[in-house]
């Protein structure tokens, strides 16, 4: 299984996004804690679709004409895992949650340590939104990309909902 990848400028700084057998399995900022470093056996692939997809949504995301993502997911982990991160593509654009929430959401309520373990191995931030989980006191805990990172995109997020997204911006 050959591991694509391509690279991409944000506002946050660089992102590595990785994709295997037609869909994206990382977003990774440099650095971050659980890293993807690129490997010598990837392959960069900047014109992949999927990648391009990825690279295209991430971009309409970032200019605030975006708040959902469509390209095929497949993020490499436990069940467990996989579960924690299906709940938090549920986490609406501009809104935040908990980890106590999550944990009911995967029918774990006394996991909320482990949701928190597998919210931070998410493989594939800002589009699985990992950064919309805070604490249950509403401080900002944890994320792989660094706490100012989870700062900036909650504040971006918050504007451009109260801005409401224009005419002519995706409805995603």
């Amino acid at each position: 299984m050959t591991t694509l990848y391509t690279e991409m400028a944000s506002p946050l700084g660089t992102l590595l996004l990785t994709a295997q057998d037609g869909a994206l399995t990382g977003v990774h900022f440099p650095g971050q804690k659980h890293d993807r470093p690129r490997q010598p056996d990837w392959q960069r692939a900047d014109d992949d679709p999927v990648l391009a997809q990825a690279r295209a949504e991430l971009g309409e995301y970032f200019a605030g004409r975006r708040t959902r993502f469509d390209v095929r997911l497949d993020p490499r982990g436990t069940p467990f895992q996989r579960a924690v991160w299906q709940a938090l593509l549920a986490v609406p654009f501009g809104a935040t949650s908990t980890y106590g929430a999550i944990a009911q959401a995967v029918r774990r309520p006394s996991a909320v340590r482990a949701v928190g373990a597998a919210v931070g191995a998410n493989p594939i931030g800002i589009v699985v939104p990992c950064h919309r989980i805070i604490g249950h006191d509403g401080t900002l805990t944890g994320y792989a990309g660094g706490l100012d990172r989870k700062a900036k995109l909650l504040e971006f997020e918050d504007r451009a909902a109260k801005l409401e997204l224009t005419p002519q911006a995706h409805p995603r």
